[in-house]
């Protein structure tokens, strides 16, 4: 099992000075744990930087119909129904959506995959060598249904998360096998889209895609991560739901709160955690707790702050444990030229400089950078699939690589699924 990975004490002083910038300036600026290559060669008391400062505009299609900057390269890396490593009979899976990247003891790193299929989903995994080059490709959960966006733990192992009214989460081993997969019921069941965990406050967050969906968070027992544990069993806690302190349960945020100014937050432990919560805000009606997020999406955890994204309404949240405060770094509602690109807002990751990568599930099918100074910057467009979707964004442990899908992509029109790989520069 993988050891815990927690920030150093210089990730800490960076987290305090970034959060810093982030309240004078208005936007977040992070840097996470664990599953990247940590930074080099940034002082702690430097400005703010960003992987994608200097990004030029995109040019025109490439080979494979990817829309880049100067520099950058693309290659198809796996499509659905054929096999994409020649010792493997492994078929890559239909509908691709969330994925992360986990490295090797032998220098590669695998990219674990989810499958938003219905019935027959589960995750597969794409197996690379200490030169990037695809060496294998096998499946790590099979049998469950619509996996989405799921998340990575610090402990070294893949969420995949359910879409379905009474979905769960599984938690499965990127270099394992579907046997060694082991559902979570305590996470709750709902229509799951991702997990992020905070390892300092031993937290996990959960979103729901769902028009009157919750953001969640699950508070494992002292019983079920003790203090000297590299991880939770995930059997007992509290399963909560957050609601922003200015409103009542069950309401959405009217336009007059200012979401892009800090909100005060508080969290209400849900009723009847093992039954399908949709059934149970129904039975409950105006009395159902917490506040209403529109299709709740991608989430990811990074120093100290929990993005998650809500596509009903094409925003992007920032929540601060410490402070148990919640506030937008994007609204595409009221953002302005040149920032207003981003719509359909899905998948999220962060890269190791606070840059949050968001994918777009319709918009111009473009993957986008929210930067710490709180910018927005097209990295990537996929041109002639305009009924797909983006999905699954990751890095390459050495940050120079970035893996997503075309979730109903194809070679040649309408598919079922393209996994790719884009080169940076450098």
């Amino acid at each position: 099992m993988s050891r815990l990975i927690l920030p150093s004490r210089r990730d800490l002083s960076r987290r305090q000075f970034l959060r810093r910038v982030f309240l004078s300036a208005g936007a977040v600026a992070t840097a996470g744990y664990g599953l990247l290559a940590p930074r080099r060669g940034i002082a702690d008391d430097a400005p703010a930087s960003s992987l994608f400062a200097d990004l030029g505009p995109l040019g025109d299609p490439d080979a494979n119909g990817i829309r880049l900057p100067a520099g950058y390269s693309s290659r198809v890396l796996a499509v659905s129904g054929r096999m994409p490593a020649r010792r493997s009979d492994y078929r890559w899976h239909t509908f691709p959506d969330g994925g992360a990247v986990f490295p090797a003891s032998d220098g590669g790193w695998a990219y674990a995959n989810n499958s938003e299929f219905p019935e027959r989903g589960g995750a597969g995994v794409l197996r690379f060598d200490a030169n990037g080059e695809v060496v294998d490709a096998y499946p790590i959960l099979t049998g469950t249904s619509l996996n989405c966006a799921g998340g990575p733990t610090p402990w070294g192992t893949w969420m995949s998360c359910e879409e379905r009214g009474a979905g769960q989460v599984w938690e499965c081993e990127p270099f394992g096998t579907p046997e060694q997969a082991v559902v979570h019921p305590a996470l709750g069941r709902f229509h799951h889209e991702a997990v992020a965990v905070d390892p300092f406050n031993r937290v996990l967050y959960l979103t729901e895609d769902y028009p009157t969906g919750r953001f969640y968070r699950f508070v494992p027992s002292a019983r079920d991560w003790p203090e000297a544990a590299p991880r939770p069993r995930l059997q007992q806690g509290r399963l909560q739901v957050l609601r922003i302190e200015a409103l009542t349960d069950n309401q959405y945020p009217p336009t007059e709160l200012d979401l892009a100014s800090p909100q005060a937050v508080v969290w209400a432990d849900v009723v009847q955690p093992l039954t399908p919560q949709l059934a149970v805000r129904e039975s409950l009606g105006e009395q159902a707790p917490g506040t209403v997020f529109k299709g709740g999406e991608g989430l990811w955890y990074f120093e100290g702050l929990v993005y998650f994204s809500t596509k009903g309404d094409n925003r992007i949240w920032a929540l601060d444990p410490s402070t148990q405060t919640l506030q937008t770094i994007y609204d595409f509602a009221t953002a302005e030229p040149p920032d207003n690109i981003l719509s359909g807002v899905d998948n999220l990751t962060v890269s190791r400089y606070g840059d949050v990568l968001v994918c777009e599930d319709g918009g111009d099918m473009q993957l986008c950078a929210i930067l710490p100074d709180g910018s927005v910057k097209a990295i990537l467009q996929v041109t002639g699939q305009d009924e797909s979707e983006i999905t699954g964004p990751a890095f390459s442990p050495d940050g120079r690589r970035i893996y997503f899908n075309s979730q109903r992509g194809s070679l040649d029109g309408r598919g079922t699924g393209i996994t790719y790989e884009v080169r940076l520069p450098g």
